[in-house]
């Protein structure tokens, strides 16, 4: 149940206000990309989106990483599916691993080029 643990902590973080920066309050260091380049990474504002997805703000979360908000509606589909299969002995587990395949995967990683070139794009609004 590591997808429920990922998302009481997400719950129990207070996001950002900048959009990306939450996981400092984790322990974890600057971003690199951030402090070497001044430019978002392809994962500046993940524990952000996260954050806001676990608290029930699903427009926040999108506006601070749409991979990111995506991931955590992934995540929490995740947990209930394992709730489900967990309960009911059903095979959706099997089905749902089945789709992980490359025709998946690609258009997955997609989305995750596409939000770090908008938050490229809105970067420096969010510094402000």
């Amino acid at each position: 149940m590591i997808s429920l643990a990922v998302l009481i902590l997400a719950a129990a973080l207070k996001p950002d206000p900048a959009g990306h920066g939450t996981h400092r309050r984790l322990g974890l260091p600057p971003c690199g990309w951030v402090v070497a380049l001044g430019k978002p990474c392809p994962t500046c504002g993940m524990t952000t989106a996260f954050a806001h997805a676990a608290q029930g703000r699903p427009g926040h979360a999108l506006w601070a990483q749409p991979a990111g908000a995506l991931m955590a509606l992934l995540t929490a589909a995740g947990f209930w599916s394992a709730v489900h299969v967990a309960v009911f002995g059903s095979r959706v587990g099997s089905l749902l691993a089945k789709t992980l395949r490359a025709r998946i995967l690609w258009p997955g990683l997609g989305v995750l080029v596409a939000s770090w070139v908008y938050k490229m794009i809105v970067w420096n609004e969010f510094q402000t």
